[in-house]
């Protein structure tokens, strides 16, 4: 049984978001937040497994309850699920910096979100299947380059580092088994190991390692070069669901 905390300032859709929920055999759910705030002291409480987090709410934002509770060892084990109402909220990027696993669309079918809980729980990054690399591409643009890199690829292998490329463009374990011609028992070897060098608990987070090492750059693109299959000028938006 996953266990959920709801965490949004508006009543009503934290009802539905319950409803929908506890509707599924495999959810339940443990609380309901109305702010930042009450969603950090809650996530102590009651210790969930997947956190679904609004952006905006009063007293403390999604992203700062998030870093909250991703920083705190006893809620670290917790998975933060943004949900925004805009493919481009400025505070995605932020969240994700801040350990959210992953963010979908408040517009999102109920049976993507459910799935989109169980992916998060499972511990997998999730991103909007619609907008995953224009997301990226956003995104990536806004980090700040003069900042000290914090992680380093120098244990990372030649092999590892095209991995952690094509998971930045957004791609499955599926998808990159067939790109790069491996088995997916190989893949999931090599995403296991980037996870474990780079000292990262999801994909969501090699994400924001790829861009803040500078291995990748917006788009999904190497540094002065197109990656792989891209399109000469810009990708196109969508793609895989779980980044």
């Amino acid at each position: 049984m996953i266990r959920v905390l709801i965490a949004d300032d508006q009543a009503l859709l934290r009802g539905s978001f319950r409803v929908l929920v506890d509707l599924d055999p495999g959810c339940t759910t443990v609380a309901e937040a109305g702010t930042g705030a009450e969603a950090v002291a809650l996530a102590a409480r009651h210790r969930p497994d997947v956190v679904l987090m609004d952006v905006r709410m009063p007293e403390m934002d999604g992203i700062e309850a998030t870093r909250h509770i991703c920083a705190d060892p006893a809620t670290a084990s917790c998975r933060v699920l943004i949900l925004t109402t805009f493919d481009l909220d400025e505070y995605v990027y932020g969240a994700l910096r801040a350990g959210a696993s992953g963010f979908l669309l408040k517009d999102t079918p109920p049976a993507e979100l459910l799935a989109g809980i169980r992916v998060v729980a499972a511990g997998e990054g999730l991103l909007a299947p619609t907008v995953t690399r224009r997301l990226i591409d956003e995104f990536a643009r806004r980090a700040e380059p003069s900042r000290p890199l914090p992680r380093r690829l120098d244990g990372v292998t030649d092999r590892e580092r095209e991995v952690l490329t094509l998971i930045a463009r957004g791609l499955s374990n599926v998808e990159l088994a067939a790109h790069l011609q491996l088995s997916l028992a190989t893949v999931k070897t090599h995403v296991g190991r980037l996870l474990t060098k780079l000292a990262v608990r999801d994909r969501a987070q090699l994400v924001i390692v790829a861009y803040e090492t500078g291995l990748v750059g917006p788009a999904g693109r190497e540094p002065g070069k197109r990656s792989p299959g891209s399109a000469p000028r810009r990708g196109q938006p969508g793609g895989a669901g779980s980044a």
